[in-house]
């Protein structure tokens, strides 16, 4: 999506359909965010087109309350706005780890969060250095690199490997799981979005039912996707059902929003050389920067929940069973909690983000993301004096993920940069 800064001239919101994939790749949510911020921070939007309104939270406060109370503000009916009607029930209600609350949702998590402590992703720390090195290490001859087609196998290459998939399928499925989010986007449509999105699910859950098919009950593996196998909730061992629907969910987390952060990194650091220069010679203000890089990206724009009874909210009263989306990106610019918040600043403290959520839905993986994307910080100020943009930004149809297509760029390699050795080389 495009970013402006203020002042922004009023928005006129009331028939705009925040469903709209095209908006989101064409125009600037960031200044209707702001006007809904101020005019009207909890909205019902109609889509017009007969599918069931919503209600849109642009606020910081009243984002991380709903994220936050699981039992006024329910999971289980979905938490992504969709092509299909918002009054469907949820095939994956109580399966998929998102589509839960706690406590199921906390049994569905606490195996997969073992595997995922610091101690055990810092095991992985050798491997993601290496992939990012060899991602960079092209641009390294001066010609222009589009980073975003580069980006998207970024979360793949470690994703897959900590999942055990296979990795000859690796570009399909990161393709995949783009056209789920992005059905709408003539880059990734294969005609109408049910069958895109349709297509998509096939694919993936076939390749997740053979994976898991494969593996023995007795002996799965100790990667996630073993992790699942060897789960069990009350009922017992995990179905073959909600193997497929936990695997998609841990697949589609990593990969739809990773490499929109790398892309953000990148664009600031041609934007603002001289904060990049400070970071490179202070390691100390590296974690800030990385903080600041998540914020200023959001690259989940929302989630959803379901109120489970009525509840008021910024003086409108809710009913029971409503749907109610949270922006993500609108929250991390709410003046009320930042201060300038359309000012990067890698120094920026406090600096409580909602780029990963908040309360029990807290990404899983962000720890994992937080490594890679520290690695990719400390790789590209090793190899790169700077950045600059070659040509337009092409941005994703996609009112889930402010995403990125393509971004051409041309670096600035370090005269010393020979030094760093290649994967064959470690």
């Amino acid at each position: 999506m495009l970013l402006s800064r203020p002042p922004y001239a009023p928005v006129e919101f009331e028939h705009l359909n925040l469903l709209d994939s095209a908006y989101y790749a064409f125009a600037d949510p960031h200044a209707l965010w702001a006007t809904l911020r101020e005019e009207r921070p909890v909205h019902l939007c109609d889509p017009g087109d007969g599918r069931e309104p919503f209600w849109v939270v642009t606020r910081y406060e009243d984002v991380t309350r709903v994220l936050k109370d699981h039992r006024i503000f329910s999971s289980r009916r979905g938490t992504m706005l969709c092509i299909v009607d918002l009054s469907m029930p949820d095939i994956a209600s109580d399966d998929m780890m998102p589509d839960s609350d706690p406590p199921r949702h906390r049994r569905l998590r606490e195996p997969l969060n073992r595997a995922l402590t610091p101690r055990a992703i810092a095991e992985h720390e050798s491997r993601v250095r290496d992939i990012v090195r060899s991602l960079l290490r092209p641009a390294l001859d001066g010609e222009p690199l589009d980073m975003a087609q580069a980006a998207l196998m970024f979360p793949m290459a470690f994703t897959g490997s900590i999942m055990g998939l296979p990795e000859e399928n690796w570009r399909r499925m990161s393709e995949l799981t783009t056209m789920t989010i992005a059905y709408d986007d003539p880059d990734y449509s294969i005609g109408s979005p049910q069958a895109t999105v349709r297509q998509a699910h096939h694919e993936l859950f076939a390749y997740f039912r053979d994976e898991v098919s494969r593996r023995s009950p007795s002996d799965p593996g100790t990667d996630l996707i073993g992790i699942l196998r060897s789960m069990d909730l009350d009922e017992g061992p995990l179905s073959e059902r909600q193997l497929m629907l936990n695997c998609y969910a841990l697949l589609l987390g990593a990969n739809v929003t990773t490499p929109h952060v790398v892309c953000t990194m990148i664009e600031m650091m041609g934007r603002h050389p001289e904060q990049f220069r400070k970071v490179r010679e202070n390691p100390s203000l590296r974690p800030g920067c990385l903080q600041e890089v998540l914020r200023w990206s959001s690259p989940a724009s929302h989630f959803m929940r379901y109120t489970t009874q009525e509840v008021t909210l910024r003086g409108q009263r809710i009913s029971a069973d409503q749907p109610v989306s949270v922006w993500l990106g609108s929250a991390n610019r709410d003046e009320r909690v930042f201060d300038d918040p359309f000012r990067f600043d890698v120094t920026r403290r406090p600096n409580r983000h909602v780029a990963f959520g908040v309360g029990p839905h807290y990404c899983i993986g962000a720890g994992l993301a937080n490594l890679a994307l520290r690695l990719f910080l400390d790789e590209l100020l090793e190899m790169f004096d700077g950045v600059e943009q070659v040509g337009e930004v092409r941005h994703l149809a996609s009112n889930f993920v402010a995403g990125v297509k393509n971004m051409n760029v041309r670096f600035t390699p370090r005269k010393d940069t020979d030094a760093v050795p290649t994967m064959e080389e470690r």
